[in-house]
């Protein structure tokens, strides 16, 4: 079991990583997320071994991981009344920083479907089955997402451009 765990991070943990890096910019807080989800994985992996995409567990995980992390925050920032420090951003240097950011401003379900369906590269029923939606959303928001990305690239790239 313990040989098939070493496994699995050792070939999923870069893809999970910049999958969480899609909608969290801070990269150290991302390694942090995704540690914690594979820490959570290990604990539970006779379970999370039979899902159909243990790496889109473990990205699901993280990615709830720092919602309550935020909700967390923001609840001891109301009591301390004080602000989160920013820290600074360290981009994969494989990735594309304009498209990263495009990514970004995607509302989060678009930000998700990207994340499972193009950097972990899974089909549509896992994603669906992951996010707990129905593949024909998957779809829309897959498109909607793609043409979003498409139009704001094209405006950076040549803003004598408008689709």
């Amino acid at each position: 079991m313990q040989l098939e765990f070493d496994e699995f991070y050792r070939t999923s943990r870069d893809a999970c990583l910049r999958a969480v890096m899609v909608s969290e910019a801070d990269r150290p807080l991302a390694e942090e997320l995704v540690a914690e989800a594979y820490t959570r994985a290990w604990t539970a992996w006779p379970a999370v071994r039979r899902h159909p995409a243990p790496a889109a567990w473990v990205v699901r995980t993280a990615l709830n991981t720092r919602i309550s992390w935020w909700r967390r925050r923001q609840r001891e920032a109301a009591i301390v009344a004080t602000a989160r420090s920013t820290a600074t951003t360290v981009e994969d240097p494989t990735s594309d920083p304009q498209l990263l950011t495009a990514v970004r401003q995607l509302p989060l379900r678009q930000r998700e479907v990207i994340a499972l369906r193009v950097f972990l590269d899974l089909d549509t029923r896992t994603t669906a089955a992951v996010l707990g939606i129905a593949q024909g959303t998957v779809t829309a928001h897959l498109a909607r997402a793609v043409a979003a990305l498409r139009e704001h690239l094209i405006s950076v790239d040549h803003p004598e451009v408008r689709p």
